[in-house]
């Protein structure tokens, strides 16, 4: 297992914050919803806002000893459902063995218990191992689909965990 922490992002880690939001869409650019391009031309305003988040949600983020951040997860209220958002996990420390992913998620899960009954989420029907992901940490598709905005003939899969 590999030796990190979990904590809220606050809005002086905004450099770091930037850093991990152009790694994830380096990595995995169909998981989210804009584009290198847009992400790296935004102001510093923009990543100072962004780490600060938003009202009642949280952002998470998982950093090794080292301070190197390997992961995150934020929540937000959203149509008036906990969801998760914006979830990344760095290549390096990717699976079960590792624990980043879980420990990340059980802490969107505590949050989330505070404002309902379920958590839920938006996944590209194209990004099968995140798919994957959910369903073994009990996530289950809702059959609701939306079309995902930047590449419209793909579609997000809402899914939903029951919290209680």
């Amino acid at each position: 297992m590999t030796a990190f922490s979990v904590r809220e992002v606050e809005e002086r880690d905004w450099v770091r914050m930037r850093a991990l939001r152009l790694e994830m869409l380096a990595d995995t650019p169909i998981a989210y919803l804009e584009t290198l391009a847009t992400a790296e031309a935004h102001p510093v305003s923009h990543w100072q806002r962004l780490a600060r988040g938003r009202p009642g949600g949280t952002k998470l983020v998982a950093e090794l000893e080292d301070g190197r951040w390997v992961g995150t997860m934020t929540g937000i209220i959203a149509e008036g459902t906990p969801t998760l958002v914006a979830v990344y996990v760095s290549p390096t420390v990717r699976g079960a063995a590792a624990g980043v992913t879980d420990a990340l998620l059980a802490g969107v899960e505590r949050w989330a218990v505070q404002h309902g009954d379920q958590l839920r989420l938006e996944v590209n029907e194209l990004n099968g191992r995140a798919v994957e992901a959910y369903r073994r940490r009990g996530f289950v598709l809702t059959g609701r689909t939306t079309p995902y905005p930047l590449d419209p003939p793909s579609f997000e899969l809402e899914m939903v965990k029951r919290l209680r």
